[in-house]
């Protein structure tokens, strides 16, 4: 008979720690300041879309390839591109807002070949895109630039801060008020915005699937 060895049981992967080391390293990821890119390009590039769309330039194509290049990643040469896709990792699947979403892929189209016979439906794609998405283009780009500004502010307090620390938040004393900016304003907001950043990214895909495809 043939003695058959057992193999150790595998470990069980603490999934809490998991979950926390994600969302810890998340400032970090490529995939975050890919999106912070996008949200502060998506705005100007679209106002100097709106009058270049009126005469007939592709405007279409150029939103397209900013979404291409800052929230579906860059594109692997000899490779199809697949359903956009907003998040970390390396397999590029459907967008989506959070775990368990039902929702269909947001495609939005490479527009690479655009002709004479399509460049007037590709001018009015990337100006309907470039007015209507405008606003939220907007939002988005006043809460990345406020809430990402907040985070060297709070962690450089003592750069800003006056002799009185009566009434600063964690105050009276120096040490306090300076931890506590630090801590909550510093770095809680870095920890918060990559995953502000990612449903704002969303919102923003979703409609320029919509407007681009």
């Amino acid at each position: 008979m043939v003695a058959v060895q057992k193999l150790p049981p595998s470990p069980v992967r603490d999934e809490p720690a998991v979950r926390v080391w994600r969302f810890v390293r998340e400032p970090f990821e490529a995939d975050t300041w890919r999106r912070v890119a996008y949200a502060l390009l998506a705005f100007p590039l679209g106002v100097v879309c709106v009058p270049l769309a009126l005469t007939g330039a592709p405007a279409g194509r150029w939103q397209r390839g900013l979404v291409r290049r800052f929230l579906d990643g860059p594109e692997p040469s000899g490779s199809s591109r697949g359903p956009a896709h907003v998040g970390s990792g390396s397999s590029r699947g459907p967008a989506h807002v959070g775990s368990g979403s039902s929702r269909g892929p947001a495609h939005v189209g490479s527009g690479s070949s655009e002709g004479p016979a399509d460049g007037m439906s590709g001018s009015s794609r990337g100006l309907a895109h470039a007015v209507l998405a405008a606003p939220l283009n907007l939002l988005v780009l006043a809460v990345t630039v406020y809430g990402w500004s907040l985070v060297p502010m709070n962690l450089g307090w003592p750069l800003r801060a006056g002799s009185d620390y009566a009434d600063a938040w964690g105050g009276p004393t120096f040490a306090g008020a300076w931890a506590f900016h630090a801590i909550v304003g510093g770095i809680g907001f870095l920890l918060l915005m990559p995953w502000l950043g990612r449903v704002m990214a969303a919102v923003q895909l979703r409609l320029a699937a919509a407007l681009l495809s």
